[in-house]
This record gives structure tokens, C-alpha cells and sequence, in this order.
């Protein structure tokens, strides 16, 4: 059994784009760390990332809950909790997130991260119309992958806020991503618009609404992005492919993003990159006044903290 897991771990695969992408944040919070809001950092999984974010020198974390439950935390998980600064709340999610999303507002935390707290108890906070982090963009969500099989890093919007968006969404959803793959040092990054074919069928919206957001791209919405689609996932992935189909595109083989039609298909692309395709990911909320790290149970810590550099980054002003 020790054998087998051994042999796991030796084939597991490196994600040097990812960890490029750590090694920049890294510079970037050199000598000037972001402060990073943790949201509730009740259990040995928060404690755990806090305490890898500061010794990373990624950013400076800043516990925001329970005083008591962080620290009973940290006793689990063998982490002085006393060596953070801590905000200390009552004893529930939804306070602590309140709390959180009011220090950002005040400028005192540059990007949040959620802790043991539900998702929807701190994005409730976030969206509040009258105390939340609102901005005229709506919220949405980036992943950014580290794929064995793809030469770059690849970005997959929206596959967590947005469920079914309309073409106004789909229009914030993609600049809120083109906006922070330009501070990755993406100058003119390179969209395919994703459906499930390659022309432009009534029938499918999704295939209409690529043709719009195209439209827009050419009309000057995007400057430096190239945006291109619909695309099919395969000829968007593969050039080949789409020689193959006869299609000329400057972005097919070459995406440094892809937007998703609907949650459904995000969802399930994120999922299948991650536990079949050997990738691995950063994920963040975008739109909001602050950049927002939601993790799951099921991430794994180098994700986390992948998760966190992109914020880090996400959080540098222009």
C-alpha cells in the first residue's frame, strides 16, 4: 500500500506555470505585502493555508472570526494562531464575513479569502447593495489552469458565480477576465468564445451570443484582446482541429481563456480539467472592490495557495 501511494505521488504532475505564477506574486508583495483577509479560519485547513501564505511571503494574513475557535484551530492543527493578527467576532459566519467585507471597504485588507464559513454566508455579505463590495461590474469568476497537455496557462470563466448569463453578463464576465489576465503580464490575450459548435445557429444561443461578444471585441470593447468564436471545445483546444474544420483563427491552439456558455458546462470543463486532465488550478472572484479566493474542501493546498498569489496579484494597482 506505502508503495502504491509512493508511485501516486512520483507520477503526479508538476504545474511549473503555476508555481511561476506564485514565484511573481512573490516579487510583486516584496517589501510591501498585500494584507489578506481570512474569513473565519475555524479549522486546521484555514490555519493550515495562513500559515503557508506567510511563510511563502506571499501575503499577510489577517484572521478574521472567533477568537477562541481560531485558536483551538490552531492547537489541531499545530500552528500558533497567536502569531497572526487576529480580528476577533462572535461566533458565526455570517459575522465575521460582515466584518471582513466592512475592512475591505475601509482599505484596511486588500483581497478576502473565505475560511470555514459557508460560500454563500460570505457572498452574501459581498453583494449587500448598501455595505457590500459592489462595483458597476458584476461579479464573476476566473480559474486559471495548469494543464500537462496545454503549453500556457489557460483561464475558464464563469464556473462558479454566473449560472445561466445573459449577454450583458457574459460582456463583464469576460472583461473582468481579460482585465486581470493583463496584470499577469498577458498584454493581448487570446479568447475563444466556447459553444457547443462552431457556427452561428439560432437555435443555440450560446452560439449568438459568442457571434455578439465578437462583435463587440472588433468595435473596440476589449483593446488588445483578440476574441474570437463560437468555437467548439475541440478546435478551440487544438489547431489542428480546426484546420482540420477549415477554420482560420488566430486564438485556436493558442487561448490564453475560455468563456463558458453556462455554469453547467464550466463546472463540468473545471472538473474534468482537474481529475482527469491532471491539471491544477487558481481560482478568484472578480468585479468586486477587492479580489475574493473561495476555496472548497475538496482544493488541495497548493491550489490555495496558487489561489492567493492570483489575488495578489489581482489586488496590484495599475
Amino acid at each position: 500500500m506505502a508503495s502504491a501511494v509512493l508511485q501516486l505521488a512520483a507520477e503526479a504532475p508538476a504545474h511549473p506555470r503555476l508555481d511561476a505564477l506564485v514565484a511573481q506574486a512573490r516579487e510583486r508583495a516584496r517589501g510591501r505585502p498585500v494584507r489578506v483577509g481570512l474569513v473565519h479560519p475555524c479549522d486546521a485547513v484555514a490555519l493550515d493555508a495562513a500559515a503557508r501564505i506567510r511563510d511563502e511571503e506571499l501575503a499577510q494574513p489577517v484572521l478574521i472570526g472567533p477568537r477562541e475557535a481560531i485558536l483551538r484551530a490552531g492547537d489541531v492543527a499545530g500552528i500558533d494562531a497567536l502569531g497572526f493578527e487576529i480580528i476577533d467576532c462572535s461566533d458565526n459566519g455570517p459575522e465575521s464575513a460582515r466584518r471582513a467585507v466592512a475592512m475591505a471597504r475601509q482599505g484596511v485588507v486588500g483581497a478576502l479569502m473565505k475560511g470555514s464559513l459557508h460560500t454563500d454566508e460570505l457572498m452574501s455579505a459581498v453583494v449587500d447593495k448598501h455595505v457590500g463590495l459592489r462595483t458597476e461590474t458584476r461579479i464573476s469568476h476566473l480559474f486559471v489552469f495548469d494543464l500537462p497537455r496545454y503549453p500556457k496557462l489557460l483561464g475558464l470563466a464563469d464556473c462558479v458565480v454566473n449560472i445561466a448569463p445573459s449577454l450583458d453578463a457574459k460582456r463583464d464576465i469576460l472583461g473582468n477576465a481579460i482585465a486581470l489576465l493583463r496584470k499577469l503580464d498577458i498584454a493581448h490575450p487570446k479568447v475563444g468564445i466556447v459553444a457547443a459548435v462552431e457556427t452561428v445557429n439560432p437555435a443555440i444561443p450560446a452560439t449568438v451570443d459568442a457571434q455578439a461578444l465578437v462583435a463587440m471585441a472588433r468595435a473596440g470593447a476589449w483593446p488588445g484582446a483578440v476574441v474570437e468564436g463560437p468555437f467548439g471545445f475541440d478546435n478551440v483546444i487544438s489547431a489542428e482541429a480546426a484546420h482540420i474544420k477549415k477554420i482560420e483563427s488566430r486564438v485556436a491552439g493558442d487561448a490564453d481563456l475560455l468563456l463558458v456558455p453556462d455554469l453547467n458546462a464550466g463546472n463540468m470543463l473545471y472538473k474534468s480539467f482537474t481529475y482527469i486532465g491532471g491539471g491544477e488550478c487558481a481560482g478568484l472572484v472578480l468585479g468586486a472592490r477587492v479580489p475574493i479566493v473561495l476555496t472548497s474542501r475538496a482544493d488541495s493546498l497548493p491550489a490555495r495557495i496558487a489561489s492567493v498569489a492570483l489575488a495578489v496579484l489581482g489586488a496590484a494597482q495599475d
